[in-house]
């Protein structure tokens, strides 16, 4: 790995990092700034005018300044809740919805998630590999640094294991960080509907361990709702997993509360997500539990229904993330900036707080807060400059990929130029 040290410039550094935030300035913006890094941490941060050239002598531009220093920089965007690994697609469900027949609906008669889980077992995993490769490589071209990615289009032993092998391997295929969570418990499985029990029985016993065991998961995500998990089932599935060292997360009071929010709170979840029909005892489960309320407004404005109400989240103290829920029956699309500008829209965020859901609290919904998320002293240099004249642009104007540049451990991973930019121009000549 190099030990070079590089600079890059902008017009504004949105740092995320409470040590230039104040009331006024939530995000800690530094305008026109400079900031220092090797492949391994952020070195220095500030306003250019105040950059000690003598601290690093031998520092040279990663990218021309004169390509950077009228655009945006912010810290890399973390997109903590996705399905990327699955085959086939479910486009004739989508105009059964238009139709008015509902995602409940279509399940019931063994389409939804189990379509999929068809498609995935009879697929190679060289193809479940190009596939999910393409479409990581997509939420990478939209300033996504860091994706969640989940298993649970198996859902027997063979295929659950064959979807984490694709999510190692794109570990090692990409420089995005990938973490891999386990979701075996994303339905029941036909061969168990006339005894789900049994199923969950089975993974708390023989499926979990062998996870675990491999090290090919570093969460369990089960999903809690009427018609698959219930709440005495789901606290079984994540009891197993934490007793066999993973992390737990849950999709939970998406379609109805039964009760997976208090369970997200008792056990300590690292994540609650979806939360569409959340009640005050689930929020009050949530500040107890220390977890993070994970919302999806994309599948909300997918399925068209209520959204989560998350001005009531924030304003009980809950720290709040955003994802696109990237999957192929009630989200397919990997585009994490058109979901924060729903979150604006539809959930009446402010760009601040949105700004900060797809950053420092979509790191802490994946406990990655020490390494991601902000641009401060010591973490990783994970940034996306935005080619738009403030930060309140990239919501203000949607629908439109305004990245630029797309920079992973000081390496440019992703550019919109026809040839990567020229680096290592010195001082600030």
């Amino acid at each position: 790995m190099s030990d070079a040290i590089h600079l890059i410039a902008a017009k504004q550094l949105v740092t995320v990092d409470e040590t230039f935030g104040t009331p006024a300035n939530p995000l800690g913006v530094i305008e026109d700034a400079v900031m220092v890094f090797d492949a391994e941490k952020i070195l220095w941060v500030g306003e250019r005018d105040r950059y000690p050239e003598n601290l690093y002598s031998d520092a040279c531009w990663l990218i021309d300044p004169k390509l950077t220093e009228d655009k945006v920089i912010l810290p890399g965007l973390i997109d903590s809740h996705t399905h990327p690994v699955f085959a086939g697609d479910r486009a004739k469900e989508f105009e059964q919805r238009l139709q008015g027949v509902s995602y409940q609906e279509i399940a019931a008669n063994g389409g939804g998630i189990q379509t999929t889980v068809k498609a995935t077992r009879e697929a190679s995993e060289e193809e479940l590999f190009a596939l999910a490769k393409k479409r990581l490589e997509r939420m990478l071209s939209f300033g996504v640094t860091s994706v969640e990615a989940k298993s649970g289009y198996g859902l027997d032993r063979q295929s659950e294991l064959k979807s984490l092998r694709v999510i190692a391997r794109l570990q090692q295929a990409l420089q995005m960080r990938i973490v891999p969570t386990y979701m075996g418990a994303h339905d029941i499985p036909d061969e168990y509907k006339a005894n789900p029990d049994q199923y969950v029985q089975r993974l708390c016993d023989e499926l979990i361990p062998e996870v675990a065991e491999s090290a090919l998961a570093e969460f369990c995500d089960v999903f809690c709702d009427e018609g698959y998990f219930n709440a005495e089932q789901s606290r079984a599935i994540l009891q197993a997993a934490q007793n066999h060292g993973l992390g737990i997360r849950i999709h939970a009071d998406e379609f109805k509360a039964i009760g997976g929010c208090e369970v997200a709170g008792d056990l300590k979840a690292a994540s609650a997500d979806h939360l569409l029909n959340i009640t005050d005892s689930g929020i009050a489960a949530l500040k107890a539990g220390e977890t993070v309320a994970t919302l999806l407004p994309g599948t909300a404005f997918y399925l068209r229904l209520p959204y989560a109400p998350a001005k009531k989240i924030l304003e009980a103290g809950i720290p709040l993330a955003l994802a696109t829920d990237f999957n192929p029956g009630s989200c397919m699309s990997e585009n994490l900036q058109l979901v924060m500008t729903l979150a604006c829209l539809q959930m009446r965020m402010t760009p601040a707080e949105v700004i900060k859901a797809v950053t420092i609290q979509a790191a802490k919904a994946l406990k990655l807060e020490h390494q991601k998320g902000s641009l401060a002293l010591g973490k990783s240099p994970d940034f996306v400059v935005f080619d738009v004249a403030n930060y309140q642009e990239l919501l203000y104007h949607f629908g439109v990929n305004f990245v630029e540049h797309v920079v992973i451990g000081a390496t440019l991973v992703h550019t919109t130029h026809a040839r990567p930019p020229l680096p290592c121009l010195s001082s600030f000549d």
